[in-house]
């Protein structure tokens, strides 16, 4: 099998060294994964537009169902860049690693959680039981489609590094005490 490395800046289409550009102004590096998108020309413009879209979800919220995603599709690079991300949004590190889990806290980011980790484990095919408390929670209909947008987002990011294996540029999450038995 053909091995990744992380393509610099150099070796990407121009469009791809216009969002390497960009990433580098506003975040001050390009990740290993982001750039590792840029194999493709158009790949990472494109998917920069779709993560930066706007939603209904708040910055906490899609972190939530970023990390339940990640800890589901095993990914060791996203669990590690959310965990970062995570707690720049606020969260404690126990709350991280109960979202990873799939549980929370607070019941309307539990509700949320719960509904990420169902449908990515079962391709889509929700408990109605979850659903009921999804929305119980407050959530909308137009909440549900913008999860789904956001856990095939998150599935995509997870699938390029459950694929690629390219070096994680983050400090590695801990592992959750279910993995580590």
């Amino acid at each position: 099998m053909s091995q990744f490395t992380v393509p610099t800046r150099d070796q990407v289409s121009p469009a791809s060294q216009a969002a390497f550009d960009s990433l580098q102004k506003n975040i001050g590096f390009v990740p290993n994964l982001y750039a590792t998108i840029a194999y493709s020309d158009n790949g990472l413009p494109r998917y920069l537009a779709f993560q930066g879209a706007k939603t209904s979800l708040s910055n906490k919220e899609k972190e939530a169902v970023n990390l339940v995603v990640s800890e589901v599709n095993g990914c060791r690079y996203c669990q590690s860049a959310h965990t970062v991300i995570g707690r720049m949004n606020g969260f404690s590190d126990d709350e991280l690693l109960n979202l990873r889990a799939g549980h929370s806290h607070n019941p309307k980011l539990n509700a949320l959680v719960s509904l990420a980790k169902d449908a990515t484990e079962n391709k889509g095919h929700v408990s109605p039981a979850i659903i009921d408390a999804f929305y119980a929670a407050g959530y909308s209909k137009g909440n549900l489609v913008d999860v789904i947008l956001q856990v095939s987002d998150k599935i995509a990011m997870n699938y390029l590094h459950n694929l690629t294996q390219i070096p994680i540029d983050f400090p590695i999450a801990p592992a959750l005490e279910s993995e580590a038995v």
